[in-house]
């Protein structure tokens, strides 16, 4: 076992020492040491519960014959981080988050992981650490958060804060309603209602076989989490008997099926980012177009907020993942799973529980999957959209556009009402370098949403977009502004044509002009030049990448 490492030998006293002196029994230095690897913080819905299901993993892990420990990961919370310099932190969180799962089981050789985890940077920077550690683990999501209800309607934070925002603005509500959506729309613990990041990381997650079956969809707060908390402790002492790592587990096969997950439930394009950053610490190449690959033969079979009307919590009443991977059984890819079952067996032996938010392949809500990527001259390297979350007379697009060199500024024009029906919003220098960070821009897309101007004004940005975004928003443009790319010499006015259908992103400027605009352009002043983001951005790769750091 690792631990042997700190455990045995007589020159090991002093580590058996301070190993006592945690309460740890001499008949527990016998047994796996096995480290869980616990993101609770009261900062953070989606991981409020998690004090609860620390104790069932460690009941698990005890009686399975390991020694648990338990030790902190940080979290922030994006619906908290955004519209505001604290976005800059988020991705380049999952970075801090892999660096401390790894120097913590490093430091103690611990045996194997429980990662306990659920939203939206801490769940890839979790399976990040377990690629680049290759021990065994197996992770716990906490679980979605229960839908809101209010004035007879169920209620969920995108739609009922962020977009409300925009309709309080347009005076379709009054601020006491305002008030009340926000008593109304998160009611407890748990990653927020609909198919945003946290949740389509967990789906993707136990598609890729990290979780145990069910895991992704279970309720934040139900008795069902708690079982499988408990049963992942036992779980990971016999995959550490068995040295079932998880390198056995990250490999190009469970890649695709988690990238054919997404496609088939309409997730967040931010796994255009985690999964190739994934694949990256496992030495895997994983190109960004896989993800357009995949998804022009995968069928769009669920429709969650924010593109559709249902929830998390619909989705777990019909069968959860293993229901959604039953309907793409023909589709998967042969794979080992942290239950001992290959993905192909939990899929086939699944049953659909309600054939309208799973539907069946021929009964699609669309043909293609729920990400495309575009290339173009705007976006050599390519760019990402959610175009399950689009109406289809916004999937073609041509208008004017109006420039911005950063995401306050729009939301400035945003809310003064600047922006008028047929303009292309560029939000740009928001990249992963620029930003630094490439923040989010939900701020933006819901106001649009809430103002009315959903289906008139596209946006495209070298930023990227929250899971709750939707309508025609197109990002993480590559090459991005800061490093030079076109999307820096855009200028106010110019024609920008969005053609999802045939996946191109075009500026209609010459080769000429954008010559002539290029020997004018210089990359802008740093925004951050001290603290660890100043470091991040002269580290950070492209968006195209995964935004890994070099």
């Amino acid at each position: 076992m690792n631990s042997d490492t700190i455990k045995n030998s007589a020159e090991r006293a002093p580590h058996r020492a301070l190993l006592m002196a945690c309460g740890t029994s001499r008949s527990a230095l016998d047994k796996p040491f096995v480290g869980i690897a616990s993101s609770f913080t009261d900062l953070i819905p989606g991981h409020i519960g998690m004090r609860d299901l620390e104790r069932f993993i460690e009941k698990g892990i005890h009686s399975g014959g390991g020694a648990a420990f338990i030790f902190g990961i940080p979290g922030i919370c994006d619906g908290i981080a955004m519209g505001h310099a604290g976005m800059h932190y988020s991705l380049p969180s999952r970075e801090l988050i892999a660096d401390c799962v790894e120097s913590v089981a490093c430091a103690h050789a611990l045996d194997g992981l429980v990662l306990l985890t659920n939203c939206d940077k801490i769940t890839p920077g979790m399976l990040m650490a377990a690629a680049r550690l290759d021990i065994p683990v197996i992770v716990v999501t906490a679980g979605p958060m229960l839908s809101g209800h209010y004035k007879g309607r169920r209620r969920s934070l995108v739609r009922d804060t962020f977009e409300a925002l925009g309709r309080y603005q347009a005076g379709k509500i009054s601020r006491d309603e305002l008030s009340c959506l926000e008593d109304s729309a998160c009611p407890g613990a748990g990653s927020c209602q609909g198919l945003y990041t946290a949740n389509t990381m967990s789906c993707v997650t136990e598609a890729m076989g990290l979780s145990l079956p069910g895991c992704a969809t279970a309720l934040a707060v139900s008795a069902k989490k708690r079982r499988i908390a408990y049963d992942s402790g036992i779980k990971i002492v016999e995959l550490i008997k068995n040295d079932i790592t998880a390198r056995q587990i990250i490999n190009q096969n469970s890649l695709e099926n988690g990238i054919l997950i997404d496609m088939a439930l309409g997730g967040s394009t931010n796994t255009a980012l985690h999964i190739p950053a994934i694949a990256h610490d496992a030495g895997i190449d994983l190109p960004l177009q896989i993800f357009d690959d995949i998804s022009r033969k995968t069928a769009h079979i669920t429709n969650l907020r924010p593109g559709g009307e249902h929830f998390m919590e619909d989705l777990e009443y019909s069968g959860g993942i293993p229901a959604v991977l039953h309907r793409l059984y023909d589709s998967l890819k042969s794979n080992i799973t942290v239950s001992g079952d290959d993905i192909l067996a939990i899929a086939k032996c699944a049953e659909v529980g309600d054939a309208e938010v799973i539907r069946p392949l021929d009964k699609a809500y669309h043909k293609e999957g729920g990400v495309a990527v575009l290339t173009g001259n705007l976006a050599p390297d390519g760019a990402v959209v959610k175009q399950s979350a689009i109406t289809d007379d916004m999937l073609y697009f041509k208008g004017k556009a109006r420039v911005f060199d950063s995401e306050a500024l729009a939301m400035c024009a945003i809310m003064d009402k600047k922006i008028c029906a047929g303009e292309v919003i560029v939000i740009r220098y928001e990249g992963p370098k620029g930003g630094p960070g490439m923040r989010e821009m939900l701020s933006p897309t819901a106001a649009l949403m809430g103002l009315g101007l959903g289906n008139s004004v596209a946006l495209i940005t070298d930023g990227r977009f929250s899971g709750g975004t939707r309508g025609p928003c197109i990002g993480h443009i590559s090459p991005e502004a800061a490093e030079g790319g076109v999307i820096g010499l855009v200028a106010d006015g110019d024609t920008i044509i969005i053609d999802i259908p045939k996946r191109n992103l075009e500026l209609c400027v010459s080769d000429d002009e954008l010559d002539k605009r290029r020997v004018k352009w210089a990359p802008p002043e740093p925004k951050i030049t001290t603290g660890w983001l100043a470091r991040y951005a002269k580290l950070v790769t492209s968006a195209a990448t995964g935004a890994t750091l070099r």
